[in-house]
């Protein structure tokens, strides 16, 4: 078997101010607000294909969910850059297409952005002929990967492990029951919580994703203390007994966050 590199991307939020956004996408300078989303959207792309070029030529790609950022209604659309949720779709698709993996796997991410009664996720998927799911089971030279958008978080740093590790036993559970067509995962993947981190054993590895929306959202702001990672992760894989992992991350500097002189 030919060895392959995975690269394993989640939470652009095509359409926030704060999401990854295409060159064709940027906003408009025109405005003091438009100057500085265009400055985020410019900073943050040129770190993405700087980590993107760093991490070499890819195999195949998984896109694991929330891949647009929906309506925002949290925020009054306050923060929406696109509120056309088939033209975010397009956003996201521009991306990928830049990424440009020859095969490409997608899973579904929250509702709440990709649709509550729509798929808006599956746009993008249909665009590269790619196989889109809740829960994803890909075989890669052996090695299987158990992928899915949804992970819990936790309020204090030490907990954040646990989830993730939860999400491995409960693989190993299904498996053993061979209910649900679950075959037992050598690699355990989840997103959603924006930060990357996980746990591992001498033959499996259960990791949290970054993610490529910047952490300048109101929410994050507002109710939000946790760090926030930024970034993908890629694997390369010779077979099931002999792979190894790396996370590509950036430092994006802060929008509007200073000491105020008292």
């Amino acid at each position: 078997m030919k060895p392959k590199r995975v690269g394993i991307f989640s939470d652009l939020h095509c359409g926030h101010v704060a999401g990854l956004t295409h060159p064709d996408d940027w906003a408009a300078a025109d405005t003091k607000a438009g100057c500085v989303v265009a400055a985020l959207n410019k900073q943050a792309w040129s770190a993405f294909t700087k980590l993107l070029k760093r991490a070499g030529r890819l195999d195949l790609a998984i896109w694991n969910g929330d891949m647009i950022e929906g309506k925002g209604e949290r925020s009054g659309g306050t923060e929406i850059m696109q509120a056309d949720r088939l033209e975010q779709a397009q956003m996201a698709i521009r991306v990928i297409r830049f990424v440009g993996a020859p095969k490409n796997f997608f899973t579904f991410g929250t509702p709440y952005h990709a649709g509550v009664t729509e798929d808006f996720e599956r746009i993008v998927a249909d665009e590269f002929g790619g196989d889109i799911k809740s829960h994803q089971f890909i075989d890669v030279n052996g090695l299987v990967f158990d992928v899915k958008h949804h992970v819990s978080g936790s309020i204090i740093p030490h907990g954040r492990f646990t989830a993730v590790a939860r999400e491995r036993l409960w693989n190993l559970l299904w498996a053993e029951r061979e209910q649900d067509g679950q075959p037992k995962a050598s690699v355990v993947v989840r997103s959603h919580v924006h930060t990357y981190g996980g746990c591992f054993a001498s033959r499996w590895l259960a990791v949290v994703t970054p993610a490529l929306q910047a952490a300048c959202t109101k929410y994050g702001a507002r109710r939000q203390s946790g760090t926030v990672d930024w970034g993908f992760v890629t694997f390369d894989v010779d077979d099931k007994e002999h792979w190894t992992w790396r996370v590509h991350t950036a430092q994006l500097a802060a929008v509007g966050i200073k000491a105020t002189r008292a």
